[in-house]
């Protein structure tokens, strides 16, 4: 077994994007008093399954489409390369699915319970992210050469991680809890939107019609713009929503990685150079997760 190979088709870069949304929903929790350890470890546990499953489905299902080409400038792919075979990387899928499967299940279990409407809710949930981590760039017709990655994104890393981790911790729902997970979506949609902006000639020969894609290089640097700015903005009124305290004011520093996010993406047209900033847009949400955590204690 090549494991080098293995481990760069984990693609273990992206799992900080991933925990950064399940550490907002338990933050939140706390915040209420809520929060709860075995929660947050099961959580996490399938969070990581499920991002695992996606770069690997990810990986093949590029390779098959052709986007993983010799135009793209990113890592080289394990399936595309030949280091993985096929039939080796779809036997891996079909694990890293059970896996998230099974993990999702004891996580309901000890959160809601077996056999409730609730738990049916969030199982449904569960089945619609193993789905989406496949069909991205897998199946008979991806949505992510649709166009559509970034909407799914903004849904499963925002809305569903957020909200539904806070759910699991506290069986509560909370409205106000929005600002936040439309923040940890809209800057994974910017993580996103880096890879796409990098791709943009390898999806165009590939048919993949992401939105820099569709509206081109300089329309694609104001929308990564306003994912950054309307995420960040989005938190601040959050904050400000709270009691007044001054120890909040430790969220204004996640802004410092975000400006240098934005830089780089505005002013570096070599699609090579702009690789190591999907590394720096994950770590920054997780940067700025854990910054918002401490704020709102």
């Amino acid at each position: 077994m090549n494991t080098k190979a293995w481990i760069s088709a984990f693609r273990l870069r992206t799992l900080p994007l991933a925990l950064a949304s399940i550490g907002m929903g338990s933050f939140l929790a706390a915040s209420h008093q809520k929060f709860r350890y075995d929660v947050l470890i099961w959580a996490s546990l399938t969070t990581v399954f499920l991002q695992v499953l996606s770069n690997l489905a990810n990986d093949y299902g590029d390779t098959i489409n052709g986007a993983d080409s010799e135009l793209r400038q990113g890592p080289t792919r394990a399936v595309q390369s030949g280091a993985i075979s096929i039939s080796s990387m779809k036997i891996a899928i079909g694990v890293f699915g059970i896996l998230s499967f099974a993990s999702g299940l004891m996580l309901l279990h000890i959160s809601v319970g077996l056999g409730s409407t609730i738990f049916y809710l969030f199982l449904g949930f569960g089945l619609a992210s193993i789905a989406a981590a496949y069909f991205y760039t897998a199946g008979k017709n991806p949505y992510g050469y649709a166009g559509l990655g970034d909407i799914s994104v903004l849904l499963f890393f925002g809305f569903l991680a957020v909200l539904g981790t806070y759910f699991l911790h506290t069986v509560e729902f909370t409205w106000l809890n929005i600002l936040p997970a439309l923040s940890m979506g809209l800057f994974a949609t910017a993580v996103l939107n880096v890879n796409n902006i990098r791709d943009i000639e390898s999806d165009k020969e590939a048919g993949k019609m992401s939105i820099p894609v569709r509206i081109g290089r300089n329309a694609a640097v104001k929308y990564h713009l306003f994912l950054l700015i309307t995420g960040y903005g989005t938190s601040l009124v959050y904050i400000f929503l709270l009691p007044f305290s001054y120890s909040r004011i430790i969220v204004l520093l996640a802004i410092f990685p975000l400006v240098i996010n934005a830089k780089a993406v505005t002013q570096k047209t070599d699609a090579k150079q702009l690789d190591p900033y999907l590394r720096q847009m994950a770590i920054s949400s997780l940067l700025f997760m854990l910054l918002f955590g401490l704020a709102i204690l």
